[in-house]
């Protein structure tokens, strides 16, 4: 049986699909893709508006440190307000 040279495996077929330099939103209800400015501190979501502290691995290798609190509560605070107002 002939090996075929074209047909990927699956971590082959899986490399072509990953993104460097982005990174998903942590709201479980958004999942949004994040992608900070080369030294940026902290980036936010363009869906769903929470933002998030960014650290840098590498110069161009971002990874998500935390939820920036204030902000994120205040937008919990107007969800649920505007729930209750309902």
């Amino acid at each position: 049986m002939a090996i075929d040279e074209k047909k990927l495996s699956g971590a082959e077929s899986l490399r072509k699909t990953r993104t460097y330099g982005k990174f998903r939103c942590h709201n479980p209800s958004c999942m949004g893709r994040l992608h900070p400015q080369h030294g940026q501190k902290q980036v936010k979501c363009p869906e769903c508006s929470m933002e998030f502290r960014v650290h840098w691995i590498k110069p161009d290798f971002p990874r998500i440190r935390g939820p920036v609190w204030d902000v994120n509560r205040k937008l919990a605070e107007e969800a649920l307000a505007k729930k209750e107002g309902k």
